[in-house]
């Protein structure tokens, strides 16, 4: 059986390209912290850096709305690689190729709200809250830490 189910934050925005059948493909990595039991050598959390790839409709939501610093929940596959460098030396990879992906708690340029990307408003819509007054939404946003 191969199956991985993570929840982490993505480092950057995801990247969104076209196969040539016109197939879409989303990519980003995610950090996903280690047990709180294996912090390095300074008791300081660490984290682990894991490329995901997200193909079809959903790659294409991923896109539209998540952005670097949004917690999201991945479930899939892992899927191991090789291919030669510029050089000439064989580069193995590991990725996880999700068939799943939930939205959860915000991040910088994310909706306030958690929910899955179905139930999203694209990021080029600024999100509304009725119980926050008109001009304060942005401030919110702002004062997040990530």
């Amino acid at each position: 059986m191969n199956e991985v189910v993570l929840i982490g934050r993505l480092t950057k925005d995801p990247e969104l390209r076209y196969t040539q059948n016109n197939t879409a493909v989303c990519t980003f990595t995610l950090a996903v912290d280690r047990d709180h039991r294996r912090n390095d050598q300074n008791n300081q959390p660490s984290a682990d850096f894991i490329r995901i790839t997200v193909w079809g409709k959903q790659a294409e939501n991923c896109a539209s709305y998540i952005t670097k610093g949004r917690q999201v929940a991945i479930s899939g596959r892992i899927q191991t690689g090789s291919y030669q460098d510029r050089d000439g030396k064989t580069v193995y990879t590991t990725d996880v190729v999700a068939s799943r992906v939930e939205f959860l708690g915000s991040g910088r340029g994310a909706d306030q709200q958690e929910s899955s990307y179905q139930n999203q408003q694209p990021r080029t819509q600024p999100p509304t809250d009725p119980d926050i007054p008109d001009g304060f939404q942005e401030v919110i946003e702002d004062d997040l830490p990530f």
